[in-house]
């Protein structure tokens, strides 16, 4: 496999194509925003701990029966993925009410909610991903029934098996996202999970103390943001 050009610059990481068309290398760099671009910083580590633990994660999920993008990691801060036609929302569970639900609708952070609450939202920095619904996906296009349908679905069964992995290191996974796709070699087949699960896409809150472990500790400077990031990954067996 042979790492060729770039093919896309995001906030926090940079693809690459390769000889092969249905791979890609994901690099993770030490870049960190919040607030669609407003906030940057680099962060020392931040690339390869992100890197590891998203292939941790990928693991735990394809093993349980999740389909995943990830193929392998490749160094520190690279891993090879699938080449993916992404769908254009992002899937979010809540589990406890924070940040933007919070504010919303007026409820306070940290209510535990009796069931966790799927949103859809359209992933655009310009209109800052607007929270949309079915129909909106439907009758514009971005996704059909069944997409919405297994996007749902695999949302759900990925809180199924996280959720009592981080409750297991006494860690709340208070809410997260993901992006699914399909692969480039197989778009008319099942959706894939595709981008990354890091803290840098979800809350985690130390169960006893409440203590943010996650992307807030920059959006809100707090300080010892990969300092808690590596703190997670040891607490749930991820390796440094």
């Amino acid at each position: 496999m042979e790492k060729r050009q770039e093919l896309y610059h995001g906030k926090a990481k940079t693809v690459y194509t390769t000889d092969d068309p249905k791979v890609l290398v994901m690099h993770y760099r030490d870049d960190v925003s919040a607030f669609d671009g407003a906030k940057l910083a680099k962060l020392e580590r931040k690339g390869e701990t992100n890197n590891k633990f998203n292939a941790f994660i990928m693991g735990k999920l394809a093993a349980a029966g999740v389909p995943t993008h990830f193929v392998r990691l490749i160094n520190e801060r690279e891993s090879l993925v699938r080449a993916m036609k992404m769908i254009p929302v992002e899937c979010v569970v809540r589990n406890i009410c924070a940040g933007s639900m919070a504010k919303r609708y007026g409820i306070e952070e940290g209510t535990r909610l009796p069931e966790p609450i799927f949103e859809f939202f359209l992933k655009s920095d310009p209109l800052h991903d607007p929270l949309v619904n079915d129909d909106h996906i439907r009758v514009l296009g971005w996704a059909t029934v069944s997409e919405i349908g297994e996007m749902k679905a695999l949302t759900h069964k990925v809180n199924a098996v996280l959720t009592p992995l981080f409750a297991k290191a006494e860690i709340d996974l208070v809410d997260y996202k993901l992006e699914f796709g399909h692969p480039v070699d197989d778009v008319g087949g099942p959706l894939v999970l595709g981008d990354e699960f890091t803290p840098d896409g979800c809350r985690l809150w130390d169960h006893g103390t409440h203590d943010k472990m996650d992307k807030d500790r920059f959006r809100r400077d707090l300080g010892s943001v990969i300092e808690k990031y590596r703190e997670v990954a040891q607490r749930i067996g991820a390796p440094m």
